[in-house]
């Protein structure tokens, strides 16, 4: 059975720093596209940042998520993705989410994360 499983959420100031991590189970994901997903109370869901199995790294096009605050990283061998997070802003807050290609060098998301809260305070 996959799982999905993020951590490294929780409340921090403006101007502060996190790091998700997101960590798979059940296959080996190395060839398969990864990558994190955010949604804001109120919100849809929104696209933040994918890396490939190849180790090409989208972001995306919200000028405010791509401007190098945000990074996206994965280790193969721990089977794990990486969200770093700098100089957050009140309007980062949301439940972020990782996901993960339904297939080897599939281009469409097929595994979903429960989630962790991100809170950044003003």
């Amino acid at each position: 059975q996959v799982q999905l499983v993020e951590s490294g959420g929780g409340l921090v100031q403006a101007g502060g720093s996190l790091r998700l991590s997101c960590a798979a189970s059940g296959r080996t994901f190395s060839r398969s596209m990864m990558g994190w997903f955010r949604q804001a109370p109120g919100k849809e869901r929104e696209f933040v940042a994918r890396i490939m199995w190849n180790g090409n790294i989208a972001y995306s096009s919200n000028v405010d998520v791509g401007t190098g605050r945000f990074t996206i990283s994965r280790d193969n061998a721990l089977n794990t993705v990486y969200l770093q997070m700098n100089t957050l802003k009140p309007e980062d807050t949301a439940v972020y989410y990782c996901a993960a290609g339904r297939s080897d060098y599939s281009l469409t998301w097929g595994y979903w994360g429960q989630g962790t809260q991100v809170t950044v305070s003003s």
